[in-house]
Formats: structure tokens, C-alpha cells, sequence
């Protein structure tokens, strides 16, 4: 994998170490600290459809919260098309669906949700979809932004790809240059650096959170969107998750790629002492 300027992929485990770039063969070790540390950080998820989040991160964000991060869901559709109900409308889908995400997030401990009204299905990485991240961005100022994976090799929903792609551009270079959105500042929005980003759907994750505390608030969380499972009951649901957490050899977890916005540390010279690295330390502008 190709290491693009500013960017840093990096693999941390569950025991909070950073682990080689089998891409880049980057060695983070003692260079990244865990997200947690330092305290509570404030994570923006954004992505297509509501349960996207909640399906693939419900464990993670459930954690997060109750360790006192402050979290906000950004969904960029309403999910107007997930249905085989000949009877349902889109609008009575959307309803529908935007009220199971709020039930969801109230499940989690999530503080906001906002739903960008972008039709289900036609999601597009364009200069408004963007701005309207960035915007976001500078308004919430997250620590941490999950999102899609828009670059896996995978069979991938179009709205996941381009969801993912437009976060990407929101996070470098948009929001933290003055001259993207300039409208902005006359709202009174100042530029912000988000340093770090989730992805999940990756195909090679490299960062696994430890859910198992939280499998049972993260099933709650599922089953709030109704129209979506095909079980309703809890307790199959908790088997079926336990079991593929067996298979898996990973036992209850959810996974990502992390991905850190900074230029990457110098290395030391043999003989010299490694210095702490500045971890803020700007991408560079292109």
C-alpha cells in the first residue's frame, strides 16, 4: 500500500500496543498512543444508512460512551430503499428508519443525530456532500471521525464507497484550510484539524476494540432497528454473535482501520535515543 503524504497507517491491538504496517512497513511501536488516552474524546460517525453504524461499530460506540466520549451520528441517507414491502412508501421508510436510529443511539449513550437527506442509493462524493462534513467538523470539532472504508477491494454498496470517499476529503484537506468553504468563517466556524480516522468494512483492519462488556447493549442497539433484523428475538441474536466471535478467534470484537493525519515521526539514528514524537504535528498542505 501506497503511503500517502500526511497519512499514517498503523495497527494496534487489543492489548493497546501499536503493531508494523504490513502495507507500508511503517513501525509504530511507541509512536501512537491508544485513542483513549488522555481522556474522553469526542468521535463523529458518519456514514450512509441508519444501522450502518450500529451494525458494524454498536459495540465500540456503546464502550466509548460510557467511558465518557461524547458521540455523534451523521447519516447521509434515511434509508428510503431498505425494504421488501410492496405497501411501504419511501417517506414512511424514512420515517420509520430515522426514528429506529434515534431509539438506537438513546440505547448507546450517543448525544446527536443528523440525517444529511440524500436519497438512499444515490450518494455521491460531491463539493456539497463535502462541505456539508465540513461544516460538521468545525461546528462539533471531533477527535476522531468513523466512517467507511470507500477504498476496499470488497464488493462495497455505492453508498458506502462514496460516503466513505467524501469523509476522506472532508478530513484532508478540506476542513482545515480557510480557503474551502470560506462561507464558513461569516457563521462564525473556524478551521479544525481532525488527526484521526476509523474505518470500518476495511479489508485489512488493523484495530480491534474488545466489546465483549457491551455485546448485550449492542444487540439492544440492533434490535431497535426493526425493519432490518431478521430476528427479533435477543437471546439468538447474543448466541449467534458469541459464535462468530468464537470462530472469528478474536473473540467479541469489533474491528477498523486506523488511520492518523500527521507526518509520520523521524527515526532515530543507531545509537541515539528516540525522542517523544509531536503527535499534532500538521499534514502537510498540498
Amino acid at each position: 500500500m501506497r503511503q500517502l503524504p500526511g497519512f499514517e497507517f498503523v495497527r494496534k491491538s487489543l492489548n493497546g500496543r501499536n503493531g508494523r504496517n504490513s502495507g507500508g512497513g511503517y513501525e509504530a511501536q511507541g509512536k501512537l498512543p491508544p485513542l483513549d488516552a488522555g481522556g474522553p474524546k469526542t468521535l463523529m460517525a458518519i456514514m450512509a444508512h441508519p444501522d450502518d453504524i450500529d451494525f458494524g461499530s454498536a459495540g465500540s460506540i456503546a464502550k466509548w460512551c460510557a467511558e465518557g466520549w461524547t458521540v455523534y451520528y451523521v447519516l447521509a441517507t434515511s434509508g428510503d430503499k431498505g425494504t421488501h414491502d410492496p405497501k411501504m412508501t419511501p417517506q414512511e421508510l424514512s420515517a420509520l428508519r430515522e426514528e429506529e436510529q434515534r431509539a438506537a443511539a438513546r440505547v448507546l449513550g450517543v448525544k446527536d443525530v443528523f440525517f444529511l437527506g440524500y436519497p438512499d442509493g444515490f450518494v455521491e462524493p460531491t463539493a456539497e456532500l463535502r462541505g456539508q462534513i465540513v461544516r460538521l467538523f468545525r461546528q462539533y470539532k471531533p477527535d476522531v471521525v468513523l466512517t467507511w472504508d470507500g477504498f476496499r477491494r470488497n464488493f462495497n454498496h455505492i453508498d458506502h464507497r462514496n460516503i466513505g470517499i467524501a469523509v476522506r476529503d472532508a478530513v484532508y484537506p478540506a476542513v482545515r484550510d480557510h480557503l474551502y468553504y470560506p462561507e464558513h468563517a461569516e457563521e462564525g466556524l473556524e478551521v479544525v484539524k481532525v488527526n484521526e480516522m476509523l474505518l470500518a468494512g476495511a479489508d485489512n483492519p488493523d484495530y480491534f476494540v474488545d466489546i465483549s462488556a457491551y455485546i448485550e447493549t449492542k444487540v439492544d442497539a440492533m434490535l431497535c432497528h426493526a425493519s432490518q433484523v431478521s430476528t427479533h428475538d435477543r437471546n439468538e441474536m447474543l448466541k449467534q454473535m458469541r459464535s462468530r466471535g468464537r470462530r472469528g478467534g478474536r473473540g467479541l470484537t469489533e474491528s477498523f482501520k486506523r488511520v492518523h493525519i500527521g507526518r509520520p515521526a523521524p527515526q532515530p539514528k543507531p545509537g541515539e535515543q528516540a525522542q517523544q514524537p509531536a503527535l499534532q504535528t500538521p499534514a502537510a498542505t498540498t
